[in-house]
């Protein structure tokens, strides 16, 4: 037999229940009708559907466009025909485009290992019991609020101006002269930019990694007497790979679209040096190159898509792990 208690704790429940099922069902935009079908809430579609209007006439209409017109000697304006594959077999023979992919991924793959080993350092120093660790955090994480274009004219002048007269002052040889005139070492003044740009992304997404790693296991690799090395080696960097290696992807994908550096620094130069596959492709759709190009980004697309794709297979990988 229930008594007062036992009913009135009852319908508590039950209240308490229904509030929570139907502020969910609120935050996710559904109701439910006679039949207990789910129905979303009609004002989400005067979100969606302007969003994806808007993306399909910027983002989706100008590739499939783009595309098309890669199949064709289309100029940028006037008359075209249709040429087949032509352009797509010209881009794996033009000298100077596989001179633009070779520098492109060359610069990726240096820059991408630069990266992470200096964020790694750094956010394994800036989580350990240092004094001003959190005014330090905040200093390194300057660089990423910056436009890419603003450093790199800021840093053209340190390179052309200043280091060459210190370089004078100094009597090095090597340095003063500027890198950016030099076929040779031009391309080491964008890893060092990109760089100097990059880090702080990296580094608050190790910091991330190594706050979420127990206290415990140090405690236990203390106890075995592990050095502060081989804790570093055999404990940290395992409980981090997820990170290492979601860094290495994103930081590679990202850094094969390089462009407003190197237009702020040396412009492609000297000569085509320094030219990266997107000024590349940026440069042949004002130079009357427009297919010709188009195939080239087409290529460039298939590509990001593959990295992208590599990256989403061994983040769910991470994940189920």
């Amino acid at each position: 037999m229930s008594t007062p208690v036992s009913t009135a704790a009852a319908s508590a429940g039950a209240l308490v229940d229904e509030a929570e099922h139907g502020s969910v069902d609120h935050l996710a935009g559904s109701r439910h009708d006679r039949r207990g079908r789910t129905r979303v809430d009609p004002i989400y579609y005067w979100f969606l559907i302007p969003t994806l209007a808007l993306f399909t006439l910027t983002i989706t209409v100008p590739a499939v466009l783009g595309i098309f017109y890669s199949f064709t000697n289309f100029i940028g304006f006037g008359d075209w025909q249709f040429t087949g594959f032509t352009n797509y077999i010209a881009v794996f023979s033009d000298p100077a485009i596989l001179a633009s992919y070779g520098f492109t991924f060359g610069f990726a793959i240096v820059t991408v290992l630069l990266v992470n080993v200096i964020a790694f350092l750094l956010a394994v120093g800036l989580t350990s019991r240092i004094k001003l660790k959190t005014p330090l955090r905040a200093v390194f994480v300057i660089p990423m609020v910056i436009s890419g274009i603003v450093i790199a004219y800021v840093f053209n002048f340190l390179f052309s101006n200043s280091l060459p007269a210190f370089g004078a002052a100094a009597g090095i040889p090597w340095l003063s002269e500027s890198i950016l005139a030099n076929p040779d070492l031009a391309w080491v003044s964008i890893v060092i930019v990109t760089a100097w740009q990059s880090i702080p992304a990296t580094l608050l997404i190790y910091i991330a990694g190594l706050l979420s790693i127990p206290g415990e296991v140090y405690e236990a690799a203390d106890i075995d007497g592990a050095g502060a090395a081989r804790r570093l080696w055999s404990v940290t960097l395992p409980l981090v790979a997820g990170y290492v290696v979601i860094n290495i992807i994103i930081g590679f994908k990202n850094y094969l679209n390089v462009y407003e550096v190197i237009v702020g620094l040396t412009n492609g130069g000297p000569g085509t040096a320094t030219r990266s596959i997107a000024m590349t492709i940026f440069t042949g759709f004002t130079g009357g190159d427009y297919a010709y190009q188009m195939a080239n980004a087409t290529i460039f697309f298939i590509i990001a898509v593959a990295i992208s794709v590599l990256q989403l297979r061994i983040s769910r990988g991470r994940a189920a792990n």
